[in-house]
């Protein structure tokens, strides 16, 4: 169970690094994304990987409960990178609006970079 946790935080850290560097507006706010994403697994996943355990307490009183403390982190970081992801969209689609173009890196003196602004 661990071994798969971990790949998975793994190759959600790697899809959105690689997404981040790309030159286009949208990939990097996939990428933010992901990265939101592996970092929850994570925070999730060290709360404890057990289950039919008790959230809290258990009946039996053996001692054995998994952490509720990540689960509540991990719904706040929910909520909180789902606005900053509604924010960071339009202030993509602010950019993109006035450029006429949603390249990141964008040179001015370059008229190979930039499209035609549309009709």
């Amino acid at each position: 169970m661990e071994i798969l946790v971990a790949s998975t935080v793994a190759i959600l850290t790697a899809g959105g690094v690689y997404l981040l560097l790309r030159l286009r507006t949208f990939p990097v706010i996939l990428g933010l994304g992901l990265l939101s994403y592996a970092v929850n697994v994570f925070l999730f996943a060290s709360g404890r990987l057990a289950i039919d355990m008790s959230p809290i307490l258990s009946k039996y009183g053996d001692g054995a409960y998994s952490d509720p403390l990540p689960q509540a982190l991990v719904l706040t970081a929910i909520v909180i990178s789902f606005g900053m992801t509604a924010v960071l969209v339009m202030i993509g689609l602010g950019a993109f609006l006035e450029a006429d173009s949603d390249k990141i890196n964008v040179d001015p003196d370059n008229k190979d970079d930039v499209t035609e602004p549309r009709a």
